[in-house]
């Protein structure tokens, strides 16, 4: 029997699946509770920490060190709008480190813990590594590992950072939809073909085009919204219940973690049910002050709650083909993948939107995106199996602000990689040594770089020619040169670090060694 080395994981933002190649044939593999998916959950208490199954298990007894949708955390800033509305409902404490960095705060073995997201990240992916080495019965140390194709190059730097800490080297990261391009492809075996990956997780939508010719899956365009999925649904359920709860018996549960936890996980149940059924109960015993909870909630009523959030997602469909030169009659396949898909309202929306065009389920969409990347995982080690080549875009725009504010687009977005784009940019003065580059992605500043001692011959215009460089991986790199005498001022033509450093990373690592050897299994 053979088996791949390299094993291919959705981290997703509330589960997380694995696979592998063994013999050919793509084997998802169990974790040690028998289930295929594995919940992106961490919990900590006074005797242990937990993680995937048996710590969403107890949420609802340690609501305030249990720890979820941390995907919604990495890579971006504490003072972000979007952190700060998240914050709200959570029952977990989060708080900004000097640098604005995000810190998750627990209480464990009695004492105050601080975490990076992509220290919790790293300890679900440790929990992934283990239960595919207990699978595998032996050692498992590289990955594919998938990300939204909206990642934005912070967040997934911060998923290769959680993967370092885990003991995981990164062979790729793999777009979501790719993933799912691929798995669809392996099922149907269909070759040239214009498909829509429609995918619609816990937390994340991606949609993504695709022209597969040949075992060639050339993206052609990418929209979507890393902060929308089935747990902003929940919250839209939450929030109706708790205030059914308030009219019916005069109680606000807003402050009380343990009862929003527990209302939370029914409410869940519910969203699941009324995919298959008209209606459906919420009952949750001694929600507070000994009052029980009961609300009969139909699917009506729960599209009511949720419907510009359905619309939203609708909104990034049509954004992608306004943005791309295709229209919507040369897609052959709508694909759906992720739970949140199995929504009927969801459903009815697209094919509305494709004018009744019927949607294609013939994947798992829990487990497409690990399936599609345990392909990929494969075809990188030795080309056995598979033979397929993935041809990326960049998804969004990339630029230089001025000193005047505005954003000059360097790379435009639906760039092919990689590629090189320069841009020229005329100094503020003669002689000038020092400048500052402000780099943007998306309209939201990426990384700011500050070139001192820098010389320029005395020209009566000194312009600097900037080249972005960016190669297949979405890897950046930042060339500065004399526009005249093509002489590099500056060279920034590293792999970043984005977001923690060589040395905070090595540190993590050896702390999450010493959380492995004192952790419940």
């Amino acid at each position: 029997m053979y088996s791949s080395s390299v094993i291919g994981i959705d981290l997703g933002t509330t589960y997380s699946c694995v696979g592998i190649c063994i013999d050919g044939s793509i084997e998802i593999i169990l974790n040690d509770q028998g289930n295929r998916i594995t919940p992106s959950c961490v919990a900590f208490t006074d005797t242990e920490r937990l993680i995937g199954d048996a710590a969403k298990n107890q949420a609802y007894r340690n609501p305030q060190n249990t720890v979820f949708d941390v995907k919604r955390l990495v890579g971006r800033q504490y003072s972000e709008y979007i952190v700060q509305q998240d914050i709200k409902l959570w029952p977990f404490k989060v708080e900004a480190s000097v640098d604005d960095k995000p810190m998750i705060v627990v209480k464990y073995k009695g004492e105050n813990k601080k975490f990076y997201p992509e220290e919790i990240s790293s300890m679900v992916l440790t929990k992934i590594k283990k239960n595919a080495e207990a699978y595998l019965g032996r050692k498992v140390s590289r990955a594919v590992i998938s990300v939204p194709a909206y990642f934005n190059t912070l967040q997934r730097q911060a998923t290769r950072d959680a993967a370092t800490i885990a003991g995981l080297q990164v062979l790729k990261i793999i777009n979501e939809p790719n993933a799912a391009a691929i798995a669809y492809n392996q099922k149907v075996s269909e070759d040239d073909t214009n498909i829509l990956i429609f995918d619609l997780g816990g937390g994340t939508l991606d949609v993504s085009l695709l022209e597969i010719q040949n075992g060639v899956f050339d993206v052609k365009a990418t929209a979507g919204d890393t902060h929308l999925g089935g747990e902003d649904f929940d919250n839209k359920l939450v929030q109706y219940c708790c205030q059914e709860f308030l009219k019916k018996k005069g109680i606000d549960i807003r402050g009380n973690p343990r009862a929003l936890r527990r209302l939370r996980t029914q409410c869940e149940r519910a969203k699941r049910v009324l995919s298959s059924a008209n209606q459906t109960t919420i009952e949750v015993d001694s929600l507070e002050a000994n009052e029980d909870f009961i609300c009969t909630i139909s699917r009506a009523k729960f599209e009511e709650l949720c419907l510009r959030l359905f619309e939203q997602c609708i909104h990034s469909v049509e954004k992608l083909f306004k943005d791309s030169c295709y229209q919507k009659n040369e897609i052959h396949e709508v694909v759906l993948v992720g739970g949140s898909t199995r929504i009927p309202k969801i459903q009815e929306l697209l094919r509305k939107y494709f004018d009744g065009k019927e949607l294609n389920q013939s994947i798992n969409p829990d487990e497409a995106v690990a399936y599609g990347a345990a392909v990929y995982a494969a075809t990188i080690q030795d080309n056995l199996y598979f033979n397929l080549l993935i041809l990326d875009i960049t998804p969004q725009n990339l630029g230089i602000q001025t000193d005047g504010g505005e954003i000059c687009n360097v790379v435009p977005k639906y760039t092919s990689l990689p590629t090189s784009q320069s841009r020229t940019f005329l100094t503020n003065c003669k002689v000038q040594k020092h400048f500052e580059a402000r780099i943007f992605e998306g309209g939201k500043n990426l990384l700011t770089f500050c070139v001192n001692d820098a010389y320029f011959p005395n020209y009566e215009d000194q312009q600097i020619e900037i080249t972005f460089r960016i190669d297949e991986d979405s890897n950046m790199k930042f060339f500065f040169k004399d526009y005249y005498t093509k002489r590099l001022i500056k060279d920034y033509s590293i792999v970043f670090q984005f977001n923690l450093s060589q040395v905070e990373i090595q540190k993590l690592v050896k702390e999450a060694e010493q959380f492995n050897d004192e952790s419940s299994p």
